[in-house]
């Protein structure tokens, strides 16, 4: 189980504190697996620093996929995509 360390933006800090945001949606440049942790950093993109915040959560389930996965790329592009939450 690895420790994963990444920036979080302060308006999405404070929805995956108060229990709200319950997903991430992240670049896949690095490597996650179930139950890693992902220690969420609070970053001021005004100042460029980190607030000295942060937020651990146990890496539930991990769905890794390309524009193109199911041959949608030119619909996505046009569209964009959603994350829906399943509570």
């Amino acid at each position: 189980m690895a420790i994963i360390k990444k920036k979080i933006w302060p308006e999405f800090f404070e929805k995956v504190l108060s229990g709200t945001k319950k997903f991430e949606l992240r670049l896949a440049d690095f490597a996650v697996a179930e139950n890693d942790t992902l220690v969420l950093m609070e970053w001021n993109p005004a100042t460029k620093k980190y607030t000295g915040r942060t937020i651990e959560k146990r890496v539930g389930s991990v769905l890794k996929f390309d524009l193109n996965t199911f041959g949608q790329k030119e619909e996505i592009e046009k569209h964009g995509l959603y994350v829906i939450s399943l509570d």
